[in-house]
C-alpha cells in the first residue's frame, strides 16, 4: 500500500513568511509552503511585513465559508488588521469609507451607488469598442519586425485605454497613472514614494474630477461627480473610488493578458486548443476562466479581521485576530481542483476564486473578462506564429506588487 502521508520535508509549516517567494523554476506554481497548508487538517499562520501572523486560509470550502461570513471585517483602520503593505497600513487611517473597507449595511449602499457602470448590460455594450481597440494595437504591432515587449505593446495598453476611457480620464497621461499605480501597490515602495505616487495620482483624478463637475460627459467620472452635486457622494469618496477604479482597472488586466500569453506558449497542447476554439465565445470564455483559475495572481491574498470568535476545522480564529484568505492557493486546492498544476482549458473552472467571492468580490470582474477574451482570442486568431524572443526562463517575472505579472514579455512572430 503506498504512503500519502506528507514527508516531513512536504509538512506544512506552523508559519510561513508571506508573502512567500515562488520557485523560479516553476514561477506559475503556487509556493510550495503554502500549497501544502491546502492539505492540511491545520491553518497555518502567515508572518507579514510587520512581524504579526495572522491566520492564513487557503483552503477553498474554508475560503468559500469564511468570504460570505458576516463574523469577518475588511474595517481595515481597525488595530490588528492584516495590511497588505506598510504605506498601506499609513493610508488606511485617512481613507474615506468606500466599498474596498466597509461592511454590510454600509457597504450595500455604497456599492449599489457604484455598480451601475460595471453591470454585465453596460460592459457588454463595450464589447465592439474593446475588440477595435485590441485589433488597432495589433495592427501597429505586426505593421513592424519582432521582437517587441508585448506587455508595452499590447499587454498594459489595452486595459490602460479601457478604463481611462470609462472613467474619462486623459490616456495621455498614462505613464504617471502607471508608474504611480505600481508604486502605490509595490511592497517594496518607501513611505515617501508611496507619499508621492499618491499625490500624482491624486492630482491627476482631482482635476479631472473638476472638469467633470464643471462639463460632464458620458463616462464614470461625470456619473460619480453627478452624485457629489446630488449630495449622495463626498467628493473625498469620489475621488478615492476614481483613484481605486484606475489602479485596479489597468494593473490585474494588464498582468493577466502578459502571463496568459506566457503560459499558452508553455503549453503547446493548450494553445493549439484555444485556436480551435477561436470563434466560439463559449468556449473562450471557459479558457478564460481556468487561466484566472490557474494564474491567481493576487498572491497577497484578501484580508479580513474577525468580529468574533471562529471556529474552523479544528483552529479557532479569535475575535480581533487578523485573517488572510490566499485566493490563488484556493484555486490549486487539489480538494476542489484536481490535478490543480495542470492547465486545462477544457476544465470547469468559473467557481474560481480570482476574483474573490461574497459581497465584496471584484467590482471589475465583468470589464476584465471581456478584455482577456478579447485580447486571447485576437491574438491568438492575428498573430498565429507568435513565440517567445527569449529563453522562457530568461523571463523577468515581476512579485513586488499585490500582483503578479512580467516586467516585460519580449516576443516575435
Amino acid at each position: 500500500m503506498t504512503d500519502t502521508t506528507l514527508s516531513d520535508a512536504d509538512r506544512a509549516p506552523d508559519v510561513v513568511d508571506y508573502p512567500t517567494p515562488r520557485d523560479p523554476r516553476c514561477p506559475f506554481a503556487q509556493p510550495a509552503d503554502v500549497l501544502a497548508t491546502t492539505e492540511s487538517d491545520r491553518m497555518a499562520r502567515a508572518r507579514i511585513w510587520d512581524g504579526s501572523t495572522p491566520w492564513l486560509v487557503t483552503k477553498y470550502a474554508d475560503q468559500h465559508a469564511l468570504l460570505t461570513d458576516p463574523r469577518l471585517s475588511i474595517d481595515e483602520k481597525r488595530e490588528g488588521y492584516p495590511h497588505m503593505t506598510r504605506g498601506r497600513s499609513v493610508s488606511a487611517q485617512h481613507t474615506p469609507p468606500l466599498i474596498t473597507n466597509t461592511d454590510a449595511p454600509e457597504h450595500t449602499r455604497m456599492r449599489r451607488t457604484v455598480n451601475l457602470p460595471f453591470t454585465v448590460k453596460r460592459i457588454e455594450a463595450m464589447r465592439p469598442r474593446i475588440k477595435e481597440l485590441v485589433d488597432g494595437l495589433l495592427d501597429e504591432m505586426v505593421a513592424g519586425s519582432g521582437p517587441v515587449d508585448l506587455v508595452q505593446a499590447f499587454a498594459l495598453p489595452v486595459p490602460t485605454i479601457v478604463i481611462t476611457e470609462m472613467l474619462g480620464m486623459d490616456y495621455g497621461n498614462r505613464e504617471d497613472f502607471q508608474h504611480a499605480s505600481h508604486t502605490l501597490v509595490s511592497h517594496d515602495a518607501t513611505d515617501e514614494e508611496h507619499a508621492a505616487a499618491g499625490a500624482v495620482l491624486g492630482g491627476h483624478v482631482a482635476a479631472a474630477m473638476q472638469a467633470k463637475m464643471a462639463q460632464p460627459a458620458d463616462d464614470v467620472m461625470s456619473e460619480l461627480a453627478a452624485r457629489v452635486q446630488a449630495g449622495e457622494m463626498t467628493m473625498r469618496g469620489a475621488l478615492s473610488m476614481s483613484t481605486a477604479v484606475l489602479i485596479a482597472g489597468h494593473e490585474t488586466s494588464a498582468s493577466m493578458i502578459a502571463l496568459g500569453t506566457l503560459a499558452l506558449l508553455e503549453n503547446p497542447d493548450q494553445l493549439e486548443y484555444f485556436r480551435s476554439i477561436v470563434d466560439d465565445p463559449k468556449a473562450v470564455a471557459g479558457a478564460v476562466e481556468e487561466l484566472l483559475r490557474y494564474l491567481s495572481i493576487v498572491h497577497t491574498g484578501v484580508r479580513r479581521i474577525a468580529n468574533e470568535d471562529i471556529e474552523v476545522g479544528g483552529d479557532v480564529i479569535r475575535k480581533d485576530e487578523g485573517v488572510i484568505l490566499d485566493v490563488a492557493a484556493a484555486n490549486w486546492d487539489p480538494a476542489q481542483y484536481p490535478e490543480p498544476g495542470r492547465l486545462d482549458l477544457t476544465r470547469a473552472a468559473r467557481s474560481h476564486h480570482a476574483f474573490g467571492y461574497g459581497a465584496h468580490q471584484c467590482l471589475g470582474q465583468t470589464l476584465a473578462r471581456v478584455e482577456l477574451q478579447e485580447a486571447f482570442r485576437a491574438l491568438v486568431r492575428r498573430v498565429p506564429t507568435l513565440r517567445l524572443a527569449i529563453p522562457a526562463q530568461d523571463v523577468d517575472f515581476a512579485y513586488e506588487g499585490v500582483a503578479y505579472g512580467l516586467h516585460s514579455l519580449p516576443v516575435t512572430w
